[in-house]
């Protein structure tokens, strides 16, 4: 939201008040916080006091390393509700030290003293004086960032704004007209961007992974893949310079980054208070180590679940006998399947949602189900949302026991859009949520393991909640009682570490629930790099497992190239499925298409063997990704992550967003064009292509040409890569009968755990040594080895052998 007329001016319709000066410190050690009152204009004598508006401003720290703000106008206004957080007890920390220098403890009284307070080796710092300042230093004394002069203020939108041309009713609204507010008063602050510094994050954002220049709001809105519009809004950024900041809000806050004043980032959210962490690190997963402590790790998610997805699609027409002949026609080809989905229409027609089974179709699912668990070895997911169409009698349950959200006048708030006369489950009434959970529960006994909970942005403004939330601090918020209510019906049926979400909503909290996929994108090479982009964007917000829709969601009928492209680049990542709109995504299709457009079917180039392919090497790669998969619920490191944040010190990662680091060793560069021309960088260092064995020196961009077959997919040196050749299930015991292989060029040692699904763990350790490299289990047991991806394989039947 901008409020300023250029560099110099305010917006018509817009009166501004700026903290001018730190008049009053105090650091109280006790309480480990420090208080600065701001006045509004620079006080020369007790005359300067009266009708002179102020902040108040309280500095402490909820957790090591992070220190939070609160600055408020007026400290009887209403307070909009911010996040869970998971705040340490005060008093008694040895990692928070306050300090006041100048006139001793308690106040300090002359110009140029000042208080900090240190956590983690972040350090918050108040100069006594004007102009207005805000310090957050390093451990090293670096400054991260600040906020100086005219940064925090308080914004007042006039009766009528010519900028807006809308008038200020009951609801404020933005400069820019993108989004309304309960309130005609903002409280903004800018933290000031050193040159070269760059911002990453604010959750699923289709556009450019270095967010400055950019404007985003934090509203999540059903806006497709191709818009500035995000389904997972997150009000966490961090930066190049080794901090993060968390806006706790969890209403609509906007962020100018670099796009109001290009020397800051601006945040400003309605009312008459801000309240916001910074979060030290200082490299990206210490940040996110710290931040995802503070808001919640993501959960562990069972093994199955990293195989591969089919699903119904959505408008397509299905029945047992198609299900079958998917699942049938997968395994003819080779191709295995880890789970089935069944999307919308697993429901009847305008009975979304309420959790029956449509008996034209699905007369006795429970046989079906479990003909489908026992038979085929696989396991279900069901598509649910909430919002109830008033034809099913789930809708009259809730409107007769008060479960469903309410206008004002205490009817029932409804709508046609989605599903004609929907209501809307009231998750902040416990009784609801209880409700709620029992028809997931009703599901998953009927043998569902797994429950896609779609949509949660369509939330309404002008409605009354049981809880008595401010209305509008619940259109971000809904979406995490929605999933948090799903997820532990699935955790109370299953138990912890087996309960799997696939959603497409979230704000700060949803990262404890996963899985996430990135919306309907486009069946395009332009909708397979945005997908990408936000996969990076949201796992450098917190999110530790993503997922998308392989080979495009919308589109009449994709494009042959697009879907083999995005099936190799689908299913190296943490969650992969084949899902679409109109049209069935079996690969078998893509090749009738090509084959009807006079295209020749050249082997091992069609989509059937492309999906073979990729399905297969996921599999063998699976010691490494259920591994990887256990980071994000200890530290916050997410499966997949940007070139920033593995690399962070090389200044030609801090930009690539059509590249990614599968896990700590593999590098990906899917191929986004019709001729398999790709371009990308290698870091220093020794690489290996996992595909032809092929070595090169980092440091370098290449450009080449691949096959559907290929991907530039290469491993660090200094890695020990363990797999299970030939495997055809995700859930399997992943170090016995393994495959070692080593990279060790420049590196002398490395090692790989291997943890396993019922919480053992073997380590496979590889050092030089003047024989050669030795290889070796932790616990004597046989395994396979070899040097690099194309190596002579080694068996070491005693636990050691030297290559």
């Amino acid at each position: 939201m901008k409020f300023t007329n250029g560099y110099w001016m305010i917006r018509d319709g817009v009166e501004a008040l700026y903290a001018r000066e730190a008049y009053e410190l105090s650091a109280d050690a006790a309480a480990e916080q420090l208080n600065v009152l701001a006045p509004t204009s620079v006080v020369r004598g007790r005359y300067d006091t009266l009708n002179l508006p102020t902040f108040d401003v309280d500095i402490t720290s909820p957790a090591e390393g992070v220190i939070r703000v609160r600055a408020a106008h007026w400290l009887g206004a209403t307070e909009y509700p911010g996040f869970p957080l998971n705040a340490d007890e005060p008093g008694n920390r040895d990692y928070v030290s306050v300090a006041a220098h100048g006139n001793g403890d308690g106040e300090v009284g002359v110009n140029g003293a000042d208080v900090t307070l240190t956590t983690g080796g972040l350090t918050a710092k108040v100069v006594k004086g004007s102009p207005w300042n805000l310090t957050f230093l390093g451990e090293d004394g670096k400054v991260l960032t600040k906020s100086e002069g005219k940064s925090l203020a308080r914004f007042k939108l006039g009766v009528e704004s010519n900028v807006t041309a809308q008038p200020v009713g009951e609801f404020g609204v933005t400069m820019d007209g993108s989004a309304r507010d309960e309130s005609d008063v903002f409280t903004a602050i800018q933290l000031h961007l050193g040159v070269g510094e760059n911002v990453y994050g604010l959750g699923e954002r289709f556009g450019a992974y270095v967010k400055n220049g950019q404007t985003v709001d934090i509203w999540n809105e059903d806006g497709g893949t191709a818009s500035e519009q995000g389904y997972k809004d997150v009000p966490f950024y961090m930066t190049s310079n080794g901090y993060g900041i968390l806006v706790n809000n969890r209403g609509h806050v906007s962020f100018e980054i670099g796009s109001e004043n290009t020397e800051a980032v601006q945040f400003s959210v309605p009312g008459e208070g801000l309240d916001f962490c910074v979060i030290y690190g200082p490299t990206p997963k210490q940040i996110l180590d710290r931040y995802t402590k503070l808001v919640g790790r993501p959960a562990n998610v069972p093994a199955w679940s990293y195989g591969l997805w089919l699903t119904t699609s959505f408008t397509t027409k299905y029945d047992e006998q198609t299900i079958n002949s998917f699942i049938d026609g997968m395994a003819e080809r080779d191709i295995p399947l880890a789970a089935f989905h069944y999307d919308c229409y697993w429901m009847r027609e305008f009975h979304w949602c309420d959790f029956e089974w449509d008996k034209r179709f699905f007369g006795d699912i429970e046989s079906t189900l479990k003909r489908l668990h026992e038979d085929k070895g696989l396991h279900i997911c069901a598509w649910i949302n909430p919002y109830i169409g008033q034809r099913g009698d789930m809708f009259k349950e809730g409107r007769d026991k008060g479960y469903l959200v309410k206008k004002a006048n205490g009817e029932v708030w409804q709508t046609d859009f989605w599903q004609a006369g929907m209501g809307l489950v009231d998750f902040t009434n416990p009784e609801a949520r209880e409700w709620f959970k029992g028809k997931v529960k009703k599901l998953l006994h009927q043998g569902v393991d797994a429950i896609k909970t779609d949509f949660g942005e369509r939330i309404p403004r002008d409605v009354v909640w049981y809880d008595g939330s401010p209305k509008l601090s619940m259109h971000n918020w809904y979406t995490q009682l929605y999933n948090q209510t799903v997820f532990e019906a699935i955790e109370e049926t299953y138990g912890k570490g087996n309960a799997c979400l696939y959603a497409r909503s979230a704000t700060v909290g949803g990262q404890q629930q996963p899985v996430h996929w990135g919306g309907d994108c486009e069946s395009t090479f332009n909708g397979m790099a945005q997908s990408l982009r936000a996969g990076l964007s949201l796992t450098s917000s917190g999110f530790g497992f993503w997922s998308h829709d392989i080979g495009g969601f919308e589109g009449a009928f994709p494009d042959p190239a697009v879907y083999k492209r995005w099936v190799a680049f689908g299913l190296l990542g943490s969650h992969s499925r084949l899902h679409g709109s109109t049209v069935y995504r079996v690969p078998w299709l893509f090749d009738e298409e090509d084959k009807k457009n006079g295209v020749e079917l050249v082997p091992g180039q069609t989509a059937v063997d492309v999906a073979r392919k990729f399905t297969k090497l996921k599999l063998e790669l699976m010691p490494y990704v259920y591994e990887t998969g256990l980071k994000p619920h200890i530290n916050g490191t997410p499966v997949m992550r940007s070139m920033f944040v593995e690399f962070p010190d090389d200044q030609t990662c801090r930009t690539l967003d059509r590249q990614y680091m599968f896990g700590p060793n593999f590098l990906v560069a899917p191929v986004f064009t019709y001729s398999g021309e790709v371009s990308y960088y290698l870091p220093e260092g020794v690489w290996t292509n996992w595909l032809t064995g092929e070595k090169a020196q980092g440091g370098v961009w290449r450009n080449e040409v691949h096959g559907y077959d290929s991907i530039p997919l290469w491993v660090r040196d200094g890695s020990v890569i363990v797999t299970n050749p030939g495997e055809t299930k995700p859930d399997r015991v992943y170090g016995t009968d393994a495959l070692v292989s080593v990279f060790l060029t420049d590196a002398e040692s490395a090692e790989a755990v291997v943890s396993e699904i019922d919480g053992s763990s073997v380590t496979f350790t590889a050092r030089r040594t003047p024989a050669g490299v030795e290889v070796s289990s932790s616990d004597g047991r046989a395994f396979s080895a070899r040097l690099g991806a194309d190596g002579e394989i080694v068996k070491a039947e005693s636990g050691t052998v030297v290559l």
